[in-house]
């Protein structure tokens, strides 16, 4: 494909006589890789392992993921494989063992906040941020089949972020950036990309980290983030950094083996991967400890949030593995949970929320229905409710909130299941079944 010519220049500056390798590896076609599910991914799916992520897998071709239930029932997330370089960023720099704060700041469409969930333990908070509207939704939608309760999906601009000072363990910068590293994978990136978009882009990265760096307390940990290989965008902010704040930077040791390139200039140390290299697109990763001080925030000790009764509490109960260490909270009859340790009220107060912990049960006429979110839920009971396991063809026409038949199921709601992983719900009633698939996740592609 060609190349602009200044985007050429550059590149060829900076790889010197392995720039033919580097353009050659556009003549592949790009690897196809899926993270699976800690919990839910217990299919083989593929023994390729991407090196430096546990469940990452890469695939031989392409599928139609649109038509594997185990896909819509959050088994795996489809993934760029040198993204996943996260994972060993967060490995080699925290203990996460212990329980944190973590803010995806840019988290759109999820890939990133959902391999944050599979990392950080239950007692822990992930608040996965996405500005637009729009792709928050989808965000919110990923995070919810990913099926943990401690997260949080908001839609703030990173300035509104100020309100928390000190408030989060992590802040994760997946920064808006120029694309250059998907010039392979996405070939109309190539028509959008100018030398004028580049300075854009490096202007708004820097307002974004100023935006957050208050949010984030002292000692605490900044993965910044780009999908692109431009200096300017990369090594120069890192300078940008160090010019303003007081930081430090951190080693992540990597295999040889993986073909990522390690950069220090002049005390500043990011990984950035190129496609003829590793077995992945373009991508640059960078974490650094916040050495500034930082002042904590307040942290309410007052209730925002309405609950639901005791008794429908107690009903409720049996639906979850943790029951006596949740905080259910209720918003305009649906009822939902996060595990005791997450502050929801402080949250609620600060931030626009989208969607918070899990949605278990919406209350109508004194008579608790069952949300879908609750049956993607990693801490659904499965034991507790009536089993309806259907076959590929039978679980694509409920994934199309078609009809279907079965049979020795008793009356009342019901958990459908391919595989033994939980897809939905039905109502079982003395003449039919309903389909109680969410019409706005419904597949519409034929096949």
């Amino acid at each position: 494909m060609p190349l602009p010519s200044e985007f050429e220049r550059a590149t060829r500056a900076q790889l010197g006589p392995e720039y033919p390798a580097f353009t050659d590896s556009f003549r592949v076609a790009p690897p196809v890789s899926i993270r699976l599910h800690p919990i839910k991914g217990k299919h083989s799916i593929s023994d390729d392992v991407v090196p430096w992520s546990t469940l990452g897998r890469y695939l031989p071709s392409r599928p139609s993921f649109t038509l594997d239930p185990l896909f819509h029932a959050g088994s795996y997330y489809v993934q760029e494989a040198s993204s996943m370089f996260l994972e060993q960023a967060l490995q080699q720099t925290l203990n996460l063992n212990e329980p944190m704060k973590v803010l995806d700041l840019c988290a759109a469409p999820g890939g990133k906040s959902t391999h944050i969930l599979s990392l950080i333990n239950r007692e822990s908070l992930l608040v996965s941020n996405e500005t637009i509207r729009a792709r928050a939704s989808i965000l919110a939608e990923n995070v919810q089949k990913w099926g943990y309760p401690n997260a949080v999906v908001t839609s703030n601009d990173p300035a509104h972020f100020k309100s928390l000072p000190g408030f989060f363990d992590v802040v994760v910068v997946d920064a808006p950036c120029s694309g250059e590293g998907l010039f392979r994978k996405e070939p109309e990136a190539v028509g959008e990309w100018s030398p004028e978009s580049v300075q854009l882009c490096a202007s708004r990265q820097k307002r974004i980290l100023a935006d957050v760096w208050d949010s984030l307390r002292e000692g605490g940990l900044l993965i910044y983030c780009t999908c692109t290989y431009n200096t300017l965008e990369n090594e120069s902010n890192l300078q940008w950094l160090i010019e303003n704040y007081s930081v430090e930077f951190q080693k992540i040791a990597i295999d040889p083996s993986w073909g990522v390139t390690e950069i220090d200039e002049r005390g500043a140390i990011g990984y950035r991967f190129f496609p003829h290299k590793v077995k992945g697109e373009g991508f640059f990763l960078t974490a650094i400890r916040k050495l500034d001080p930082a002042t904590s925030v307040r942290t309410r000790s007052n209730k925002i949030l309405p609950e639901p009764s005791k008794k429908v509490v107690q009903n409720l109960q049996s639906w979850l593995h943790y029951p006596d260490d949740s905080r259910y909270f209720q918003f305009n009859n649906v009822i939902s949970f996060v595990p005791a340790s997450v502050n929801i009220d402080t949250l609620s107060g600060a931030l626009r929320i989208v969607s918070a912990g899990t949605a278990i049960a919406s209350v109508k006429h004194d008579k608790l229905v069952p949300e879908h979110t609750m049956a993607l839920s990693t801490e659904i009971n499965v034991g507790n409710f009536p089993t309806l396991d259907l076959d590929e063809t039978q679980a694509l026409k409920y994934l199309r909130r078609e009809s279907i038949e079965t049979e020795n199921v008793r009356a009342g709601f019901a958990l459908v299941t391919h595989k033994d992983t939980p897809l939905g719900w039905v109502n079982v009633l003395s003449n039919r079944i309903n389909n109680m698939y969410p019409s706005q996740w419904r597949i519409r592609m034929s096949g």
